[in-house]
């Protein structure tokens, strides 16, 4: 049987889905206040681009979408259960008043403070739909969840350090309507797989009174920043970025509209996906150095948390009155000691394969090179050539000249590599680093710049397990 759950962002969520509740929350409030964390900033001005889907009616003449589509290959095991979480952010307006001598308020672009400035924001609330539902189900008939957020008006006094009111703050929020639908199918194959389809769309009637409405008309009734989790019990989702060689046909026959699926949660394991719209790949982590969040896209905790500390106290009063989190990101700024943000400048994780596991450990000098003088060393001999010329892939001497096929492994995270995944390279170099790691130096075949790469040494790069020897033509 079907069940749904209430969507508030109160409601506590599976126990399945916490080790990946910490990146879902990163996804979820990707961009929602950037630095300088002041609504006057440009940027600011333009927030919320990732995972918004609009209402139907608008979304034509903007070029923006109403729904997106994860399809992901999933292996259930006996009775199974799929658990499904839904989570979007509903925009809500902020305006800001002042408060008049008769005790009524009017509208007001700022309200000065001593700690804070109040101007209107846009803020956003988390809301989730949530729903779980037994595997046969999926495969017999189309689940259809709708579901909808109604509008409503909220008021908050705001009081000067006296404890007098001189102002209010008015929230507005807009209803939304979507829907969530599932199916699965059983594909043909060596072993059973169910394709899971998830649509989710936003249902909303609204109508712009100008086909060419301003987006922020639009964002109070859309669902910004959705993302799925998706859950099985007992079963596995298959890797839609490093599937095993049998399902990828089957994975390549698979059409992610607007959302990138990756295996989340525990390392390891293979039961949690988080649908995305931003690329990520498999089980993604925060880093654990990083102190707080930073809403920033693409953050870098340690240039971020220095260039808030140093804005002026204007500015920090201005953060502080845009909105919560920003003012939670100011006060971290302030509040690091010497010690976290030397942890946030620059770490080494330890080196893996692309299936996972540890490299081999780097073999000693000795063992290479002689006498004893290691070969990084100037005086040491055979300094200019570190280690053999050539390395041995999938039992073929791969060197200089050799033609290979580019497969970027898990832990390569570079968007190029969308574009560069079965490309044909040539190598120009097999280079060892002081850890005993080799890293092929390789041109892309075809690429018009390879000549100019050659003279200047910019090459791109490869672990040796990243590439497939070709024959020579």
């Amino acid at each position: 049987m079907t069940t749904t759950a209430p969507t508030t962002t109160a409601h506590r969520s599976g126990r399945r889905f916490e080790a990946a509740r910490q990146v879902a929350d990163a996804v979820l409030f990707e961009g929602y206040v950037l630095y300088p964390y002041r609504a006057s900033a440009a940027k600011n001005r333009m927030r919320w681009q990732f995972g918004v889907l609009v209402p139907p009616a608008w979304a034509p003449a903007q070029g923006e979408h109403s729904l997106q589509r994860t399809e992901v290959l999933m292996e259930p095991r006996g009775a199974a259960t799929l658990s499904l979480e839904l989570r979007f952010l509903h925009a809500q307006r902020r305006t800001v008043q002042r408060a008049l001598d008769d005790g009524s308020f009017t509208d007001t672009d700022a309200l000065h403070l001593p700690d804070r400035v109040l101007v209107p924001w846009d803020e956003g609330t988390e809301e989730r739909v949530e729903l779980r539902v037994a595997v046969p189900e999926l495969t017999q008939k189309e689940i259809v969840l709708p579901f909808t957020r109604p509008a409503r008006e909220d008021t908050e006094a705001v009081l000067d350090d006296r404890g007098r009111t001189v102002g209010r703050l008015v929230r507005r929020t807009q209803e939304v309507e979507g829907v969530v639908r599932l199916r699965a199918e059983e594909l043909d194959g060596p072993y059973r797989v169910l394709k899971l389809t998830a649509v989710v769309e936003n249902t909303s009637p609204w109508t712009p009174a100008e086909p060419a409405a301003a987006r922020e008309e639009a964002l109070p009734r859309s669902l910004v920043a959705a993302h799925l989790l998706l859950g099985l019990t007992p079963g596995s989702f298959l890797s839609m970025t490093d599937p095993p060689e049998w399902a990828r046909p089957a994975v390549a026959a698979c059409a992610n509209l607007h959302t990138w699926p990756v295996l989340a949660g525990e390392d390891g394991r293979a039961d949690v996906v988080l649908s995305s719209p931003i690329i990520l790949e498999d089980h993604p982590a925060i880093a654990p150095e990083s102190a707080g969040a930073m809403y920033d896209a693409t953050e870098i905790d340690e240039i971020l948390a220095l260039r808030t500390a140093a804005l002026t106290d204007e500015e920090k009063r201005e953060a502080r009155g845009t909105d919560p989190r920003a003012a939670a990101v100011v006060d971290l700024a302030d509040s690091l000691p010497p010690e976290v943000l030397e942890r946030l400048h620059g770490a080494v994780r330890s080196l893996r394969g692309a299936t996972g596991e540890s490299l081999p450990a780097a073999p000693s000098p000795d063992a290479l090179f002689t006498p004893d003088t290691p070969w990084w060393d100037p005086a040491g001999a055979g300094a200019e050539e570190p280690g053999p010329g050539r390395v041995t892939v999938d039992g073929t001497a791969v060197g200089p000249g050799s033609r290979v096929r580019l497969r970027p492994g898990l832990r390569r995270t570079d968007a190029q590599d969308l574009f560069l995944q079965g490309r044909a390279a040539r190598v120009e170099a097999v280079l060892h680093d002081v850890d005993g790691g080799v890293h092929l130096a390789v041109t892309v075949e075809g690429d018009p710049g390879a000549d100019i790469r050659r003279e200047q040494g910019r090459f791109l790069y490869f672990q040796p397990d990243e590439v497939t020897p070709l024959e020579e033509p």
